[in-house]
């Protein structure tokens, strides 16, 4: 993910937590948020220290942000993402992140068909 694509700032977390809508499974929660004049979509993490140590945090946002790299084709591009992982997430191997990403984007209704 190049930096164009990445949510860093509390501000712009915020405006999606506030105006997005969000859709949940047993491991994440997405919000989304639409932004017009956007052309690709952007994506911002958060994965607490109740799930694990550094090292199972850090594998959690490597799965992320793959499984994003891998199904992005198929997402809509004028969307702000903001993925909160739960504690279940921990558990997980990197085949079945992205499926359960996979099913809470369609959930959302953000996947193309």
């Amino acid at each position: 993910m190049n930096k164009r694509q990445r949510i860093k700032k509390n501000d712009e977390f915020q405006l999606v937590f506030k105006k997005g809508k969000s859709v949940a499974n047993r491991q994440f929660v997405v919000y989304t948020y639409r932004k017009e004049a956007q052309t690709e979509f952007r994506i911002g993490l958060s994965v607490s220290k109740k799930i694990g140590n550094a090292v199972t945090r850090n594998r959690i946002k490597r799965y992320l942000r793959q499984s994003f790299l891998e199904v992005k084709e198929e997402l809509r591009q004028d969307m702000d993402y903001v993925i909160i992982a739960r504690h279940q997430a921990a558990s997980l191997d990197f085949h079945e992140t992205k499926k359960s990403l996979q099913h809470v984007l369609r959930i959302a209704r953000v996947v193309k068909k």
